[in-house]
């Protein structure tokens, strides 16, 4: 199994920690493809009753990888571009992070530092998120060059908050996502691992075909409110809004000045410009307004 999701097992407990810690657990493929990979493992062991997902270093997931994604182009297409070919690669992405919606034993997020953007597909993806007071969570990219494909903000927040979330791409720290109901709780940081553990052991506690029926009961309900069909419709977005003019506009800025300079752009708050333009030069990122 790769190095990038590190597996262990303890008192009917399955840890997988997110292994990139150099890189704020961002995700690249390899990550991807191993996290449902170590679901599947946790869901055939008999001794384990519940799946603790976590982040090495100091965040859970900043999300997709930059460096490579946006600065360095990895699965942005030539201007003609196939929207099938697109479809199928975040496809993939999304039913590997929602292994953990699907799995058949129960997830817990273990949420430190940050979980944004991808990494917010991932926490969003488990049955339950425990985050750290001061940890954030948010969707930057729905400001541009961005959807988020597991549709989990609206089915967690309603409609009224989620607009507020992805209308802005904001992040919001763990008391106020505690708050919204985005989580399930937030507690200090120094005791995120102690709660965790507490839940997660409760949980263990129950005969794993008692666990299995119960999620499966609860998930059904999300599918029959078109969970399914709302993720078909925002991996399509996905893909259009990093081919879109804005989208290739981002990544020509990312491209040019490195992704830090293209996310700080991003999420200051100044505008991005209608149909892509020029990218800024290094005099427009000196100047502030």
């Amino acid at each position: 199994m790769s190095d990038t999701v590190r597996y262990e097992t303890k008192d009917r407990k399955a840890y997988l920690t997110l292994n990139r810690p150099d890189r704020l657990n961002a995700i690249d493929d390899e990550l991807a493809r191993a996290l449902p990979r170590a679901v599947e493992r946790a869901d055939e062991d008999p001794d384990v009753h519940v799946i603790i997902v976590r982040g090495a270093g100091r965040a859970f997931c900043s999300g997709y990888d930059l460096k490579d994604y946006a600065e360095g182009g990895a699965g942005t297409q030539e201007e003609v571009w196939d929207p099938v070919r697109d479809y199928r690669m975040m496809k993939r992405h999304t039913d590997e992070y929602f292994s953990l919606w699907r799995s058949l034993k129960p997830t817990i997020a273990q949420v430190h530092g940050y979980a944004v953007a991808g990494g917010s597909d991932i926490a969003l993806s488990c049955d339950m998120v425990v985050m750290a007071d001061d940890a954030r969570i948010g969707y930057m990219p729905s400001r541009v060059w961005g959807c988020p494909t597991t549709a989990m903000w609206v089915y967690r927040l309603g409609a009224e908050r989620a607009k507020r979330m992805l209308l802005t791409g904001d992040t919001i720290d763990g008391r106020q996502a505690a708050e919204w109901g985005l989580v399930l709780e937030s507690v200090p940081a120094e005791r995120l691992g102690e709660r965790v553990e507490a839940l997660a052991d409760r949980i263990a506690g129950v005969p794993v075909n008692q666990l299995v029926m119960q999620k499966l009961m609860i998930n059904q309900a999300y599918d029959n409110m078109g969970l399914h069909g709302t993720q078909i419709l925002a991996t399509l977005f996905d893909g259009i809004a990093r081919h879109s003019p804005e989208g290739r506009w981002f990544q020509r800025f990312a491209a040019e000045h490195g992704f830090h300079e293209a996310v700080r752009w991003r999420d200051s708050g100044r505008w991005i410009p209608e149909g892509g333009g020029p990218v800024p030069s290094a005099r427009d990122l000196e100047d502030p307004r």
